[in-house]
């Protein structure tokens, strides 16, 4: 990945301008003129207009929530797995403490910050990413996220 910008906090976040941008106002264009459509000229195919609209918008959300939620399920997996291996025993024992929000957030962390991090993030309960993700010092990039 040696082409790629080096990834930091402030640009870890994925956009695909196709999807997120282009696809999105063609979802929405799509909704509003059905639903205009149906109050302009009502009938059972503007209906059906509208109707499939929503549904394509509703297609749209989901598959990306979807893919999210099966890259979270990867990630935890593969976090857990790498804790396992670094961890020192007494924090080892505390991985199921963590949450989705947290192992997504910690994924970041090199393994040398990582036990500290860890133990820091459950001490003093840290739940939100953004501050866990502040927190990582040495960023680990991840440029296969969905």
């Amino acid at each position: 990945m040696a082409d790629k910008v080096p990834q930091t906090y402030a640009n870890h976040a994925r956009l695909v301008p196709g999807f997120h941008f282009v696809a999105a106002f063609l979802v929405l264009v799509n909704l509003v003129f059905t639903v205009v459509q149906i109050f302009r000229r009502p009938s059972p195919s503007t209906v059906v207009a509208a109707l499939a609209a929503v549904t394509l918008l509703l297609v749209w959300w989901y598959e990306r929530s979807f893919a999210i939620a099966v890259q979270d399920r990867v990630i935890r997996l593969e976090m857990q797995l790498r804790l396992q291996r670094i961890l020192p025993d007494d924090l080892r024992a505390r991985i199921g403490e963590i949450t989705k929000g947290q192992f997504v957030a910690l994924r970041f962390a090199s393994d040398a910050e990582l036990p500290a991090l860890v133990r820091k993030v459950l001490d003093e309960k840290i739940t939100d990413q953004k501050q866990i993700k502040m927190a990582v010092k040495d960023w680990q990039p991840d440029y296969w996220r969905a």
